[in-house]
């Protein structure tokens, strides 16, 4: 009996895991069916007017006026009678909403395959980045003279090289960890993806930080699913309010809040830290896993409902920091999904 209670015990277990790693047939989304939508559209959120004497020196626009500065470019698609929570899509560093959108190799990106399968998606571009646009009245203050280089804003690119081992591709360039997973063949094409980075030119907290929690109650409740750079913004903006905030999804984030903080925000929601592979063969990352285990488990002390996941754990091994574009990142984008219906209150 006990033996035959063992075997049960193991087989339940196997189901339980394997249907984590493999999403059911239902789950799948066929791409070369025709995407149908409600609505699509865009919006700014956040955001303030200031006025500046060190506009332009372009002699056809006026060097004086008011520009607004510190607003959040917002793009949504809502499916058809959408029965599921709205999903906001933040990038990471040196990058835009362009992260979410088709991969470098033409394929399906998870801002089409979470509408397909039900999630209305707004995809948003980061103060300063992207469609949110830059204030460069600092910029023109130093080029007319009124101040000095070193009152520039602080504003950086990430080189190809430099970020083919920060995004994971191989320890550094050009070598590749075996059996990794990013379309290596279409690299010029993603590192076309990437612009200069003002993250640190803006005030604290991050603009994009306030915008994400207004954004979250405009949709009346939405779950945010960060990515690296981003990573700690859903936690920031909890710790501001918890309203409109039905999860946290932070995809390989560059940081999580510190477990000897206070967690209480963070155990009013359903949270999923998503890890890719190699992360111990990286200086980078390694830390910053742990520091994101130990964040999930003091949470989790604290009465919420935090879990860590390593993707080869679950049958999906080779994911790089890229992973919402790797070859695999439908099965990957599945897997959540099926995450998020079984967590996440519509």
């Amino acid at each position: 009996m006990k033996k035959a209670l063992t075997l049960l015990s193991y087989l339940v277990l196997s189901s339980l895991l394997w249907g984590c790693a493999n999403p059911s047939p239902q789950s799948s989304v066929d791409p070369s069916t025709p995407l149908v939508i409600a609505q699509q559209g865009s919006f700014f959120v956040g955001g303030h007017n200031i006025e500046s004497n060190t506009l332009s020196l372009v002699p056809a626009y006026a060097p004086s006026g008011t520009i607004a500065v510190e607003q959040m470019y917002v793009h949504y698609q809502s499916p058809v009678n959408p029965k599921r929570s709205p999903l906001v899509l933040i990038h990471g560093c040196c990058l835009t909403g362009k992260t979410w959108e088709t991969t470098p190799d033409g394929r399906m990106g998870w801002d089409e395959f979470f509408v397909r399968r039900g999630y209305p998606t707004y995809v948003i571009d980061q103060v300063s980045r992207g469609r949110s646009a830059a204030n460069p009245s600092g910029i023109v203050q130093v080029k007319a003279g009124k101040a000095q280089p070193s009152e520039l804003p602080q504003v950086f690119g990430a080189s190809q090289e430099g970020a083919w081992a920060i995004f994971r591709f191989g320890p550094k360039y050009p070598e590749v960890f075996k059996g990794m997973q990013f379309p290596l063949e279409a690299q010029e094409e993603f590192f076309k993806q990437m612009v200069p980075d003002w993250l640190n030119a803006l005030p604290t907290p991050n603009p994009t930080v306030p915008a994400l929690s207004e954004l979250s109650q405009k949709l009346s409740g939405a779950v945010l699913m960060s990515h690296s750079q981003s990573g700690i913004f859903p936690f920031q903006t909890a710790a501001l309010s918890t309203k409109g905030i039905k999860g946290i999804v932070a995809v390989e984030p560059g940081a999580c809040p510190d477990p000897q903080s206070d967690m209480k925000p963070y155990t009013a929601m359903p949270i999923l830290v998503v890890w890719g592979d190699f992360v111990d063969q990286s200086p980078r990352w390694a830390p910053r896993l742990k520091l994101c285990k130990e964040f999930v488990a003091s949470a989790n002390r604290a009465g919420g409902h935090a879990q860590l996941v390593e993707l080869a754990d679950v049958g999906f091994p080779g994911a790089s920091h890229m992973l919402m574009q790797d070859k695999h990142s439908l099965k990957i984008a599945s897997w959540l999904a099926d995450w998020l219906d079984q967590h996440i209150q519509p």
